[in-house]
């Protein structure tokens, strides 16, 4: 019988192209010094496995598709659910990354424990720690009954076995850069490693309706180790963000084919696990300064939740001859817009300051919604006269200095008045959709300098 045969290939490490040279260019996503080599057995046809006889597949119309309530699984963890799109979909393969210590295994554990409570069977597979190990984290977290069943094994042709054996209805697969497959010479963790256990667990999700839950490993850039084509290939991509000297996490989806992207969940970092926050605006607010010049309140909106976020910002003489611009949680280059704005539209001279512009609580924020917060915030700092404690500013800025309406301006509006602010200022075009909105005191102004007179 004819034996495998080792050939050497070169894959991106972004897309996953395949080539059988080395190139310094990728043609599949054209970045630049991606390929790596790797060796792969090609199989002679003598000795290739046989596939088995397929049942007959007929297409369907929409209309003889049936939809159940019963086709999610709720994970009894409301920031979750509210990711995921509403609760774990059956025969979904999702993915999990973020930051070693994060919290990416305390998560999927406490999740494991509140589908093990509705009796529901679940496999947790583990190929980084010991059985002892994971003991100890779930006596931190609670009590478990015997629905759980743990696994330490990296093998994916055993685990492969012992999910068709048993059949769980929830399976956890920590982490996928440690299983690996005989026939594939790779070390574990290489992109034909990764990519060929990814394909072999979303054959076993969607052909015995299993939930899957598999966590990877991020690199340097904060992306998910191994080839693009892994967020691809799973249904659901969540990346858990935050800083892990500080006590909350943030769960944001990247992609999700059941339910929305724009979705974030928060949770707080305890000694018995990860606890959710219902109200993250308030937790964000918590420590704020009162009276201090160059703090605001604005809010940014992520999916269908209003954030009220604190920005800090600090302008001083630069005593070199160039002055520093740093900024942390938001972008760079629209802060030196902002600020070339302010220079040429109110006159104000900041070219010999040193500015430095900070989103309190570590949370980064791209909308530009918070434009005119960052905005009054220098202009404070540079005056430095304090603004109102009750006072929250939301609209985007042009470079002509007009203030530019943004999106679900009620929901903003309601969710400053629920934590007690007296004050909102709003774009002048958003005037007529704020006329019912009582208890709050809504100004709304058509440029930069306007909102800056409230000073």
């Amino acid at each position: 019988m004819a034996k495998g045969k080792n050939t050497t290939v070169f894959f991106c490490q972004s897309c996953g192209y395949e080539s059988g040279k080395w190139m310094g260019q990728c043609p599949g996503c054209r970045q630049w010094n991606t390929f790596v080599e790797e060796t792969v057995v090609t199989r002679s046809a003598g000795n290739r496995i046989k596939m088995t006889q397929r049942a007959e597949n007929k297409p369907a119309t929409l209309s003889e598709i049936s939809l159940e309530e019963e086709d999610r699984i709720s994970t009894h963890m409301q920031e979750l659910d509210r990711v995921l799109g509403g609760g774990l979909v059956k025969g979904s393969l999702t993915l999990v990354g973020g930051d070693p210590g994060i919290g990416k295994s305390t998560l999927l554990l406490q999740v494991c424990r509140n589908f093990t409570l509705d009796k529901r069977e679940v496999l947790y597979v583990s190929g980084e720690e010991s059985l002892k190990q994971i003991k100890i984290r779930a006596n931190r977290i609670g009590d478990f009954n015997g629905c759980l069943k743990l696994l330490c094994e990296t093998s994916l042709e055993a685990i492969q076995e012992i999910i068709r054996r048993t059949k769980p209805d929830v399976v956890v697969i920590d982490s996928i850069q440690t299983m690996y497959r005989e026939d594939v010479s790779s070390a574990p963790g290489s992109i034909s490693q990764v990519r060929e256990a990814t394909g072999v667990l979303l054959q076993l999700a969607k052909g015995l309706n299993i939930s899957i839950f598999i966590v990877g490993h991020v690199t340097k850039e904060g992306t998910v180790a191994g080839p693009r084509v892994l967020e691809h290939m799973v249904d659901t991509v969540l990346y858990f963000e935050g800083d892990r000297h500080a006590s909350y996490r943030i769960l944001r989806g990247v992609k999700n084919r059941f339910g929305s992207t724009n979705e974030i969940g928060v949770f707080e970092m305890e000694a018995s696990g990860l606890k959710e926050v219902s109200n993250p605006s308030e937790f964000m607010l918590s420590g704020k300064p009162e009276g201090a010049s160059g703090s605001i309140v604005v809010c940014s909106m992520e999916g269908t939740r209003p954030m009220l976020i604190e920005i800090q910002a600090l302008v001083c003489h630069s005593n070199f001859g160039i002055p520093r611009r740093q900024t942390i949680g938001t972008d760079f280059n629209r802060v030196n817009l902002l600020i070339a704005v302010l220079e040429k539209r109110l006159g104000i001279s900041l070219g010999n300051c040193d500015t430095y512009v900070n989103l309190a609580g570590g949370i980064k924020i791209q909308e530009p919604a918070v434009d005119l917060g960052i905005a009054m915030a220098i202009v404070s700092s540079f005056k430095n006269k304090a603004i109102d404690d009750k006072m929250i500013a939301i609209g985007e800025v042009g470079l002509s200095g007009e203030v530019r309406a943004v999106s679900m301006v009620q929901a903003r509006v309601q969710e400053a008045k629920k934590l007690g602010f007296t004050t909102c200022i709003v774009p002048f075009v958003c005037k007529e959709s704020l006329k019912e909105i009582t208890g709050i005191q809504v100004v709304c102004v058509k440029n930069v300098g306007d909102a800056i007179a409230y000073l």
